[in-house]
């Protein structure tokens, strides 16, 4: 299986000479149809690592591929959701899940000769995040369970060979968000796009991913990869199981690590 996304000795640094590094000698490589999860303790650079790999921001150093090409500006092939699922309140649900289609070519140039055909297939997303029947409501009449579900269907409509996850998840509670990981998990296991989660929750990296970046402390940069070894489809008896505990105490211990290590520096 080729690379789809791969970081060559990347730093990043903000503020120009003198200003704050925020990402040194990162090195990264990530199949295509990966799950990869970044982990690491506050401030390590896991959210800039998504501005780069999506070409928000350039690296001051190094090179980012994504599917063999050099990262020069904004990709099209991503989809991106974030902790907050920043839907368009004055929308209907159906139409923020079709927004990205009014965006992003070649789908803006077919949306008015084929509108009919990409209602369907937001509908048939809807339906596989159990939203159907809800397509005419406003976000601010769902729950934030039901608005994160939707903003994953928006983040997927146009068909994106990456989807990038910031911390999706850790606005709602805990029952919610481990109901979601399933959720996200199955449209994974049956669409197969490479995807890069960045999340606190160490849990939550070892249902959903086939492989976990642990960060450094800023300036960040990987210093330990970690395969999941557990069968799929994984499911909330899974975090009982003593490889999952393993894998999570091992991660734990290695961020407590760097977290002593940075107070005594």
């Amino acid at each position: 299986m080729s690379d789809f996304v791969t970081l060559e000795s990347v730093d990043l640094q903000y503020g120009g000479k003198g200003g704050v590094l925020a990402l040194s000698g990162t090195d990264m490589s990530i199949r295509k149809g990966e799950f990869a999860a970044v982990v690491g303790p506050s401030g390590c650079g896991k959210s800039s690592l998504m501005k780069l790999v999506t070409g928000l921001t350039p690296s001051t150093a190094g090179q980012i591929k994504v599917d063999g090409q050099t990262v020069s500006g904004p990709l099209k092939c991503v989809g991106m959701a974030f902790q907050n699922p920043t839907l368009l309140p004055w929308r209907k649900l159906l139409s923020n899940v079709m927004l990205p289609l009014e965006i992003v070519q070649p789908h803006r140039g077919r949306l008015m000769r084929h509108r009919q055909e990409y209602v369907e297939k937001a509908r048939g997303l809807l339906k596989m995040v159990d939203l159907q029947g809800f397509e005419e409501r406003h976000p601010w009449e769902l729950s934030g369970g039901m608005q994160q579900r939707a903003n994953l269907c928006r983040a997927l409509i146009h068909n994106p060979d990456l989807l990038m996850l910031d911390e999706p998840f850790g606005a709602l509670d805990a029952f919610t968000r481990e109901e979601l990981w399933g959720v996200l998990q199955d449209i994974w296991m049956e669409k197969r796009f490479t995807t890069i989660l960045v999340t606190h929750d160490l849990r939550e990296a070892a249902y959903l991913a086939d492989v976990i970046y642990v960060m450094s402390a800023r300036p960040g940069r990987v210093i330990a990869t970690h395969r999941v070894d557990l069968p799929r489809p994984r499911t909330l008896e899974t975090t009982f199981e003593p490889r999952f505990i393993e894998i999570v105490h091992t991660i734990r211990n290695e961020i407590a690590q760097i977290r002593e290590e940075s107070r005594a520096a």
